[in-house]
């Protein structure tokens, strides 16, 4: 049997790597890699949507889209997390059109938005690296410096969907 995925959080500063389906995690709240409708998606954000039910339709539809870079909550309806914070990383572009400081942002507001509603633990997938393109080591360098420096007193959890995104994450951790 698997342990708990809690007794995991203390490890490393507070960030935990973990290959694992996001939705599954008993946690305050996950992080949906959105685009900026806030729709339904293919990916992570497909697969979050499924889980939590209709429900989660019409509260994306009543936040009214949200930009790149930003990040927005829902409750977490069927999911096990009690929120979802949607965020809303950069398409690549080849690396000349502010995509770093964007997905800094995407987390740096997942965290703060996070904090807002009163989680206290908070699981990222690697925003961006599907669908929109963004390099995965590049993008996991971001996403490590940017809950060190910002993700306070949070259990952060790294969920990779992948061995070769797991990888990045541990090296970057070690």
């Amino acid at each position: 049997m698997k342990a708990p995925l809690a007794m995991c959080f203390t490890r490393r500063m507070g960030l935990t790597v973990v290959s694992d389906d996001i939705t599954t995690l008993r946690i305050d709240a996950i992080v949906n890699a959105a685009n900026t409708s806030l729709v339904r998606g293919g990916g992570v954000c497909g697969a979050i949507f499924a889980a939590a039910g209709p429900e989660l339709d019409a509260a994306c539809a009543a936040l009214g889209g949200c930009d790149t870079g930003a990040a927005k909550v829902t409750p977490g309806f069927g999911l096990p997390a009690r929120w979802i914070v949607h965020a809303v990383g950069p398409v690549w572009h080849g690396g000349g059109a502010g995509e770093a400081a964007l997905l800094a942002s995407c987390y740096r507001r997942s965290i703060e938005v996070a904090v807002e509603v009163g989680a206290t633990g908070l699981a990222f997938p690697a925003i961006s690296t599907g669908i929109f393109g963004f390099p995965k080591r590049p993008a996991a360098e971001i996403a490590v410096t940017t809950l060190r420096e910002f993700g306070g007193d949070l259990d952060v959890v790294l969920v990779a969907f992948d061995a070769e995104t797991a990888e990045i994450y541990e090296s970057l951790l070690a």
